[in-house]
């Protein structure tokens, strides 16, 4: 934002009052107080699984509306305190000594003043949202980085398509993607929306960009086509909106919660360019907004030349011709403010990371300047950051591992599900299987131990943990060859399945379970029920309600789930996806050596197992999750028994003649892909 206040400052002129609210929202009913964003959003996500597309977009909307409208009464509670008498901070701050200054009598007025503000802001919230006002105030961090990750748009999205309005998915679907560009299955949606027929390019449009955006696109446009008169007005409009988004933003952090401060993108560049339109028709308002830039970049080379270009056209200096006034207060403010952080870094250990570039070094203690010092030199690449690559699509990376999306979600009906095939050779299938057999032959089945299935009386249920297959390879009672490919495999089901569904928010393997079931003979006759039943993986499912509650015993921790295929040599046993209410089968999935189903772990994805009535069925069962104190510790474990230099081990099987091996063409494609993959561990 830095940087567009920056290049405002090169070319705003009057002030236009107003801040609207983020386009595409509707405003609340008048006088009524909003309800609780959280509230709503879970209503909706519940909704959005039970398969309620109507009632899911009026819940998600109205929590995007209740969560703007919070924020309106947060500014506006903080601009009235601001003019409290006895709750005025900034004056103080400006007042107060700057930092290595020994403590004064200014503390306890400004002790005093913050406790009124709070006093104050607590009544505000009160009046404004009625009891309890400021704790509705107050937004749990995983609803705030929901929001920030621009997720209810994602729902938004799916339901809006299922109810065929399609302008409206592709505009909510276009507002997840500005903020995940890197989600590689909504580029994918996004592609599909391009191609389809009566899709407009309007509709493609972001819901939730700031209006002073679009208004100082629009300026910048009437300057190119030398429209000077014209394009003052939209980027001084553009100017007090994000100037009254700075507000938004710094009400947003008041009270006891922690907020996170996203870094503003510093401008760097130079732009000489612009002066010249700004000066035409209004010499003196053209000094004072590059004199306002250069408070910011005192050094920048082409704000002083055109400054002194303007002062010789003007002849004769000007009293009072100085920097705007908005822009003053903007900095005394924020220097202000940063006098007290720094205060407090040094005398009570408080943290901050100063985003701005422009504050002045008198501003930081000399102890903390000489810290700094040495921390940028021990991490130079905080100055000169290495270019990043740029990302392929998520296609490239696949193909080169030979790797194929064969179904999506939309062919699959549902949402957040995808089959890949191609993650196994035939050989690599057969090195499984022979782990899973000379295991369940040592007699150290993991859990059930070769018993009836836990699920049905007509099965037999084998598992083997990875912790597991690495004890027994130590102990000779497995080829070591196996164990081995067990761990490499599921971090490459980790991999493929961060790089699907969360590019930009790491997997951590939670659980890895190599499972195979078998038909009991003689046992089949007549069977009426599942292999394993209907179910959703981090929540409990009730199919009468269509509801799925994330609560013990269900594993709430696990994000997403997948299912790898070692063999298709059996009857029955295909995987199956139902609506919520457990009877309506919307896909199904028949099995085959290196076939991947992987799928996200809520209530959004209840799915079974028919029947297995001949054979034996085997898979590798995981589970993903987001959060890395859920993270597989036995993996670890079992990667440190496992370590033996390669030579000395058995060789892997190969795809074709000694090729490179599947792990390290992966590693290349990732590192083709400019970023590295980001994997999570469940199913």
């Amino acid at each position: 934002m830095l940087r567009l206040l920056w290049l405002l400052l090169l070319l705003l002129l009057l002030p236009p009052p107003g801040s609207p609210e983020p386009p595409g929202l509707a405003p609340l009913s008048p006088g009524a107080p909003p309800q609780a964003p959280d509230l709503l959003y879970a209503d909706g996500l519940r909704a959005y699984a039970a398969g309620a597309w109507a009632p899911a977009v009026a819940l998600l909307r109205e929590a995007l509306r209740s969560r703007v409208a919070l924020g309106r009464a947060r500014r506006d509670c903080q601009e009235r305190c601001a003019a409290e008498p006895g709750a005025a901070l900034p004056a103080l701050l400006a007042a107060a000594p700057g930092p290595g200054a020994a403590r004064g009598a200014w503390e306890p007025l400004l002790l005093r003043a913050a406790l009124r503000r709070a006093e104050c802001l607590t009544q505000c919230a009160a009046r404004r949202l009625g009891p309890g006002g400021a704790a509705r105030l107050r937004v749990g961090s995983t609803l705030r980085d929901a929001f920030r990750r621009r997720e209810p748009y994602n729902y938004l999205q799916r339901a809006y398509y299922q109810l065929k309005k399609l302008d409206l998915a592709v505009a909510a679907a276009h507002t997840f993607f500005v903020a995940n560009p890197t989600h590689l299955q909504m580029q994918e949606d996004m592609a599909k929306y391009r191609r389809m027929p009566g899709v407009r390019p309007q509709s493609f449009r972001d819901l939730e960009t700031p209006s002073y955006w679009a208004a100082y696109d629009t300026g910048l446009e009437l300057l190119g086509r030398q429209e000077a008169g014209l394009a003052l007005p939209r980027l001084e409009e553009a100017l007090q909106e994000s100037l009254a988004q700075m507000e938004s933003c710094r009400a947003g952090c008041e009270g006891p919660e922690e907020q996170q401060r996203e870094e503003e993108e510093e401008g760097t560049g130079s732009q000489g360019g612009l002066y010249e339109a700004i000066a035409v028709g209004n010499l003196s308002q053209a000094v004072e907004n590059v004199q306002s830039v250069l408070l910011f970049y005192p050094e920048d080379e082409a704000a002083k030349k055109a400054l002194d270009q303007y002062q010789a056209q003007l002849g004769e200096p000007r009293p009072g011709l100085g920097p705007r006034e908005d822009i003053q207060r903007f900095v005394l403010r924020s220097l202000g403010e940063k006098k007290q952080l720094y205060y407090a870094m040094e005398h009570l250990g408080a943290s901050f990371k100063d985003p701005d570039p422009w504050t002045p070094a008198a501003f930081i203690p000399e102890a903390l300047r000489q810290k700094l010092r040495e921390d940028q030199e021990k991490r130079p690449w905080d100055h000169e950051p290495p270019q990043p690559k740029p990302l392929t699509h998520w296609k490239d990376v696949l193909l080169l591992e030979g790797v194929t999306l064969t179904q999506d979600a939309r062919q699959l009906n549902g949402s957040e599900r995808a089959v890949l095939d191609g993650l196994l050779t035939p050989a690599e299938c057969g090195v499984l299987l022979q782990l899973a057999k000379d295991a369940a032959e040592a007699g150290a089945r993991s859990g059930y131990r070769g018993r009836r299935s836990p699920h049905t009386p007509h099965e037999r249920f084998e598992g083997l943990t990875v912790l597991k297959a690495a004890q027994l390879a130590r102990a000779g009672a497995v080829g070591s060859q196996g164990a081995q490919l067990l761990l490499e495999v599921s971090e490459r089901v980790r991999t493929l399945t961060q790089a699907y569904f969360s590019p930009e928010r790491p997997l951590h393997l939670s659980f890895t379970h190599l499972v195979c079931r078998s038909a009991i003979e003689g046992e089949q006759a007549q069977r009426m029920d599942l292999s394993h039943p209907v179910h959703a993986d981090n929540c409990v499912l009730d199919p009468d309600t269509g509801e799925c509650w994330r609560e013990p015993p269900a594993y709430t921790y696990r994000d997403y789930s997948g299912l790898l295929y070692l063999n298709d040599d059996f009857q029955g046993g295909d995987l199956f996806f139902t609506e919520p209410n457990a009877l309506t089968v919307t896909a199904q999935v028949r099995p085959r050596c290196g076939r991947l189903v992987a799928f996200s772990s809520g209530g959004e994805n209840p799915h079974g197992v028919w029947a297995v009535t001949r054979g034996r069925r085997c898979a590798l069962a995981l589970w993903h999750t987001w959060a890395p104190e859920h993270r597989e510790q036995e993996w670890t474990e079992a990667k440190e028994l496992l370590q033996v230099p390669e030579e000395e081990g058995e060789e892997m099987p190969s795809r074709d003649p000694a090729p490179e091996p599947p792990s390290r063409r992966l590693q290349r494609a990732q590192d083709k892909a400019g970023k590295p993959p980001r994997v999570r561990e469940e199913l």
